[in-house]
């Protein structure tokens, strides 16, 4: 079982930086998959972001450049680093861990971006 826990999220001006984390209450296994999605209102949950082991990482095109994730496997963390950050960047995120067959999900942190 593991339990997620998001941090970081908050109220920022475009062009803005935030860095979100995400603690785990259980092991991180180097074999999981961490990850990054954001729902914004009205819309459907999206990945912005993922990690495997090997430090293989993949983004979503619209924050490519601009974002950057990280694990610590050792402190059971994952990162986003949000720079740059766009009005159209705003919505909850939600931490994400994929350990086959199950899917672990944190309770989500608003960003919110202005103009």
């Amino acid at each position: 079982q593991v339990q997620l826990v998001e941090s970081g999220g908050g109220l920022v001006q475009a062009g803005g930086s935030l860095r979100l984390s995400c603690a785990a209450s259980g092991i991180i296994r180097s074999s999981d998959v961490m990850g990054w999605y954001r729902q914004a209102p009205g819309k459907q949950r999206e990945l912005v972001a993922t990690s495997t082991s090997g430090d293989s990482t993949n983004y979503a095109d619209s924050v490519k450049g601009r974002f950057t994730i990280s694990r610590d496997n050792a402190k059971n963390t994952v990162y986003l680093q949000m720079n740059d950050l766009k009005v159209e960047d705003t919505a909850t995120y939600y931490c994400n861990v994929w350990r086959w067959p199950v899917d672990y999900w944190g309770q989500g942190t608003q960003v919110t971006v202005s103009s």
